[in-house]
Formats: C-alpha cells, structure tokens, sequence
C-alpha cells in the first residue's frame, strides 16, 4: 500500500469510531520517522484504545501490521508507526498538553475530507 492508501485507510477507521478533530500533517520534508503523522482525539481511554484497536483492524485486513506501537496500557497517547504513517491517539487532555499540531507547524496540514466521501 502507498503511504497516502494507508493515511486513507487509518483516517477513515477512525472517523468510523468517532474520533475527535482528527487532524493529518505532511512532515515528509521535516523528518525521517515518516510522511505522514495523523492525530486523533478520544474522550476516554476505552475510546482511544477502540480506535487503535480499529486502525489495526482495517490495515490488518489490507495486510499490513504496525511496525511498532506504544502506550495500549495507559491509552493516554497510542503511537501506531506504519513507518511512512504515523498514527496518535490521544485522550483529549494528553493533547492539549503534547499539542503535536504546534510541535509540527511547519508541515503541511492535508484536508482529510477527501478521504471520507
């Protein structure tokens, strides 16, 4: 899968899921850990672990596992590393505090609409 069908593909698992202000940035050109990092909101801890349950799941079935993963047991912050693509999903209050957005300004914001037609 390219980088961009699997961006769509994680984008839309969570969208399935509810998943708060789900953002996805374009870092190719600022850094080697990926392409693409996507950010999610959940408003508990069971949300944030459905909706890295659910990502798995989707890219699963597309035949691709994450290469790593951190923080199931806490679910405050899930890092799910598809190398080019980069998942976090954050419970609501660990966002606020990371605030990845700012930490990733100077990537390029991608309008996830068009995944969700």
């Amino acid at each position: 899968m390219t980088d961009i069908e699997i961006l769509k593909e994680g984008i839309k698992a969570l969208d399935s899921k509810k998943a708060f202000d789900i953002k996805a940035i374009k870092v190719r050109d600022l850094t080697i850990i990926g392409s693409y990092f996507v950010i999610a909101g959940a408003s508990s801890t069971t949300q944030a672990k459905a909706l890295a349950d659910e990502v798995e799941f989707r890219l699963g079935e597309k035949g691709l596992q994450p290469k790593h993963y951190e923080g199931k047991q806490s679910a405050n912050w899930i890092v799910l590393d598809y190398l080019d693509v980069v998942f976090h999903i954050f419970h609501n209050e660990s966002r606020e505090f990371y605030d990845l957005e700012r930490l990733w300004q100077d990537g390029e914001e991608v309008d996830i609409k068009q995944f969700l037609e």
